[in-house]
């Protein structure tokens, strides 16, 4: 056996024994390894792999034991004979010109006709493959590894395949699902929610694709017209597509969807209040009452995707539209943490029972149920408090991700972007300048190792603004944040330079030293910060200055200004990473114009009045 045909890797987490026998076996059953090969003794085989003797003894007695090889009184070791009884004969090994000359033969065959229910549309990846290769990758969705809660799954999963368990979750019969998670989803994860539920009100899916799947097939055909969110979740409007759905693309403003009669000839709705998809805005109280009460008086249906509730950093989470649901009409989907997502895949429906029973029929179309082994899993991480211990660690990493990444694009973008009044999350909507072509943003930014998200697939229309990407931070840890959002508005800044105000071009009057120390002295300024609240600035006469945001959680800050040759300067105690920064001031009426030392517009803002 020539030793190329086994490579192992010294490098890998594996170990050398797990790797070594995982060859044999792959090689044994591909043919390789044919029946009745010898292979060589334990003491050769460890010479040529440059291992230890022991590992291939180990190796070569676990082999035995699962039948692949055998051992020969007096001449040593062979694959087992027997080994491929029962397989069909592998037919790669045919003559390949043969083969290749009957393939050319064949006459062509075409199935694309038979095709009834292929996908019209292919969006394009929200991010390549190779994601983790970047450097700096933007992307939601995709998680940072290191975050995984590996010991207390692995605990979980422990407890779940313990032989009780296992002669107890065997014996569901027919479409139950675990009724250890569904007491959990009930009394742990819905009341967070403001969620009242039986478990013959809760429905076990593989994931949210799969119950949106099951809500389409049980609510949706060509006589149904359903209201979208525009822009909105690409993946359900293609379930609704295939259902045949007339579809209404309803807009958005500053608290979510908007409620008016174009929605009064729709048979559902549906949407993503807690953070929409994808602007991450929050749907407000308001909304969701007015939304509420159109459902009621058109006797309209409304799927609710509650996606991504755990991640509201300003203020209280408010209450999902199924509390507040008087009437039944709230069909609620939600999940585990997206982080748990990928490896878990486990995501639950609320509805009146009536609806969940139809839903397990649809589901058994297609599978009876959810693994229960995993169900108990998921039971078990979430009765063990395992799951409410690594909800608040993600919340505290991703509010410190989130707060980091608004405070970077603030630096270094105040004067070109803009992310919208959001209270939560993991991604932000982010408007650039008119001018940018944020497509050719995103090829670039990538050549550069950093990966920001499209967002033409969130669009129905072809039209959709061609300067705005998304930018997430589930996938980065905090301190790469700030090195990744300065070297794309490097980028943003050599692609919109023509386009930019700069100092030599500039409306108004340029201040010297004098006339600085005139017009800043006890000022108060107003300026706009990139997420969208005011935030004001009192220079006092002292060299100190006082600042102060708007919006929920407001901030304050303190530090110091002074003025030197013709340059403003400032430096906050906390905002700004408490770095020193210089600044060139045009006054253009009453409004004030921050140049940074390299000539570009930084930061516009009114001069309000004086400190009284």
């Amino acid at each position: 056996m020539a030793t190329s045909l086994i490579h192992i890797d010294h490098g890998l987490a594996e170990s050398l024994q797990s790797q070594i026998r995982n060859k044999l076996v792959e090689g044994i059953l591909v043919g390789s390894f044919p029946p009745n090969t010898k292979l060589p003794s334990s003491r050769k085989f460890a010479q040529q792999l440059k291992v230890s003797r022991n590992t291939i003894v180990l190796v070569y007695q676990a082999l035995m034991d699962e039948g692949y090889i055998i051992t020969k009184e007096r001449s040593g070791i062979f694959v087992n004979e027997h080994i491929n009884t029962g397989r069909v004969k592998n037919l790669a090994k045919s003559n390949n010109r043969t083969l290749a000359k009957q393939q050319a033969n064949a006459p062509t065959t075409n199935n694309q006709h038979r095709f009834k229910g292929a996908i019209a549309t292919t969006y394009e990846a929200a991010c390549p493959y190779n994601w983790r290769r970047y450097s700096y990758p933007f992307i939601d969705g995709k998680f940072d590894a290191s975050l995984y809660p590996v010991k207390e799954w692995r605990e979980a999963n422990n407890r779940a395949n313990a032989s009780g368990e296992i002669y107890q979750w065997s014996e569901l019969q027919g479409l139950q699902d675990d009724p250890m998670l569904l007491d959990e989803i009930r009394s742990k994860i819905l009341p967070r929610r403001g969620i009242q539920a039986s478990q013959d009100e809760i429905l076990i899916t593989v994931g949210t694709q799969q119950a949106l799947h099951l809500i389409t097939q049980l609510f949706v055909d060509s006589s149904v017209n359903v209201a979208v969110e525009e822009p909105g979740y690409p993946e359900m409007r293609e379930l609704l597509l295939q259902q045949g759905a007339n579809l209404i693309y309803q807009p958005l403003d500053d608290q979510g969807l908007i409620i008016n009669d174009t929605l009064n000839d729709c048979d559902i709705i549906y949407t993503t209040p807690s953070h929409q998809t994808p602007t991450s805005i929050t749907m407000s109280m308001a909304r969701r009452d007015q939304l509420l009460q159109q459902a009621q008086q058109q006797n309209s249906l409304i799927i609710e995707d509650d996606f991504e509730f755990e991640s509201n950093f300003l203020g209280q989470p408010h209450p999902a539209l199924r509390s507040l649901d008087k009437d039944n009409r709230v069909v609620y989907v939600s999940c585990l943490s997206k982080v748990l997502a990928s490896g878990v895949q486990i995501a639950f429906i609320v509805a009146d029972n009536q609806v969940i029973q139809e839903l397990k029929k649809i589901r058994k179309m297609v599978m009876r149920h959810p693994p229960i082994s995993n169900q108990r899993a998921v039971a078990y991480f979430l009765s063990l408090g395992y799951y409410d211990s690594f909800m608040m660690q993600l919340h505290k990493v991703f509010f410190e991700r989130w707060l980091e990444l608004r405070e970077a694009l603030n630096i270094y973008l105040p004067n070109c972007i803009d992310t919208g009044p959001i209270q939560g999350g993991t991604a932000y909507w982010i408007t650039g300048p008119s001018q940018l072509d944020g497509e050719y943003l995103r090829e670039k930014a990538a050549e550069q190792g950093i990966l920001i998200e499209p967002i033409k697939r969130y669009f129905a229309s072809s039209e959709h603004p061609a300067n705005c990407f998304r930018m997430g931070i589930t996938s980065l840890p905090s301190d790469k944040i700030r090195m990744g959002v300065k070297k794309l508005a490097d980028l943003i800044h050599q692609l919109t330079a023509e386009f930019e105000e700069k100092l030599s071009n500039a409306k108004g009057s340029l201040l010297t030293s004098s006339a600085l120390t005139k017009v800043l002295n006890g000022a108060v300024l107003e300026c706009q910060m990139v997420y969208g609240v005011e935030c004001i600035i009192e220079l006092r006469s002292d060299g100190t200055m006082h600042g102060k945001t708007g919006g929920k959680d407001s901030e304050i800050d303190s530090g110091r200004w002074w003025i030197e040759n013709d340059i403003y300067y400032r430096q906050w105690n906390l905002w700004g990473y408490g770095e020193v920064k210089g600044f060139y001031v045009i006054m253009d009426g009453q409004q004030m114009k921050w140049f940074d030392l390299n000539y570009c517009l930084v930061r516009q803002l009114q001069c309000l009045d004086k400190i009284k």
